[in-house]
């Protein structure tokens, strides 16, 4: 008998749950020496006071691959999962609010480096292993309370250093700022949340940081895009890594987006989530939490770059192979990967729709129940009275 999706899954999940017993074991110590990628990571747990800290690997040399997810894509989930576990984090527990002192100041330059600085953690006591999961960002290994810090051989970008230490310029500002002068969108939201930013300035959980970076960017490529002539085609844009099958449908339409996501479900059942805009914006956190704004940022930086408007439509079929998730920067990448392939032209919204659902395991009319899509499009837009 051939084994059932609901089989296919579990086998997958059990071979994970080994692994992540067998290589996030690895390192147990009360000291680490090596190269910071550079790293830095602030948890939300216990906020307002959180756990912050440098994250490094018993390696010297380059090991920027371990924490830049813009070289990720191309690379398997167990390639990227062996980069993460290999990053120690180290932690002191920090109030949010005005965040001061030397050890913040240290993290603050590594957050700013341009290389990767030697870093020597001396922990309260030995390491323990980490095996959760969070969705919103990448994996990491052991986690140990730090007793003291040191880094040394920190060369500071001078972009990112000139930006933190402009006091008057908000946060918001400082963002696009980085991001307009070609600094990854994974270095602008490491200083985010180390607290570079803004007026009044304040630590932001690692995981809130990455989903406010990718809004405030996305909001205001958008705001750009609403100037710009529609397209006058339908194009369908379709990649698939790390076992997630993505669908990217441009229609004519002044600006309006939606991302709706399916899973397979460890009872064998599919899940789905959905959420969407009209040129006015989101006006609530969408159920489908930072991966909506990561794809809006790539859907918008095609079109940005094209100077044309456009209705978006973003599916995204999660298989059970994607059983250790990795964060939401595969979701930006993979529709920045997406975008720059050539498209297929559809000659209507049906025809549109038919060809972004084809090497989709759910079927057009199930995601289309689940949408608001259509619905939106049936709502007659002010225009059409003149």
């Amino acid at each position: 008998m051939a084994p059932t999706a609901q089989d296919v899954r579990h086998s997958i999940e059990e071979h994970w749950r080994e692994y992540l017993s067998k290589y996030g074991n690895l390192f147990s110590s009360d000291s680490i020496s090596g190269s910071s990628p550079p790293s830095v990571f602030v948890g939300s747990f216990g906020y307002p006071k959180v756990g912050v800290g440098p994250m490094v690997p018993p390696i010297h040399g380059d090991t920027s691959l371990f924490d830049l997810p813009e070289k990720w894509p191309g690379k398997s989930l167990e390639e990227i999962v062996n980069f993460r576990l290999k990053l120690v984090r180290g932690i002191q527990k920090v109030p949010v609010a005005e965040p001061t002192g030397r050890f913040i100041e240290h993290l603050q330059e590594l957050a700013m480096a341009s290389n990767t600085p030697d870093s020597d953690i001396v922990f309260e006591k030995n390491t323990a292993p980490v095996t959760t999961i969070d969705g919103e960002s990448a994996p990491f290994g052991p986690i140990g309370e730090i007793k003291s810090a040191r880094f040394s051989g920190i060369s500071t970008n001078s972009s990112i250093e000139k930006t933190c230490y402009d006091r008057d310029l908000k946060a918001q500002d400082a963002i696009l700022h980085l991001y307009n002068s070609g600094i990854e969108i994974s270095k602008i939201q490491k200083c985010l949340s180390i607290g570079m930013f803004g007026k009044k300035r304040r630590l932001v959980p690692t995981r809130w940081s990455i989903t406010a970076t990718d809004d405030t960017i996305s909001q205001n490529l958008v705001s750009e895009i609403l100037d710009y002539p529609q397209i006058d085609s339908h194009f369908v844009f379709s990649h698939e890594h790390l076992g997630n099958l993505y669908s990217v449908l441009l229609f004519p339409h002044r600006w309006m987006y939606e991302m709706e996501e399916a899973w397979h479900t460890a009872s064998g059942q599919i899940g789905f989530g959905a959420d969407s805009e009209d040129a006015n914006g989101i006006d609530h956190y969408p159920g489908i939490a930072g991966a909506y704004f990561a794809a809006k940022l790539g859907v918008a930086e095609f079109l940005k770059k094209k100077k044309r408007q456009a209705g978006a439509l973003v599916l995204r079929e999660i298989r059970p192979e994607y059983a250790v998730p990795v964060g939401v920067w595969q979701v930006r990448e993979a529709i920045r990967a997406a975008m720059a392939k050539q498209p297929v032209l559809a000659d209507s919204m049906e025809e549109g729709l038919t060809l972004a659902c084809k090497k989709m395991s759910i079927s057009k009319n199930e995601w289309m129940a689940k949408g608001t899509i259509l619905k939106m499009l049936k709502q007659k837009s002010i225009t059409d009275y003149f």
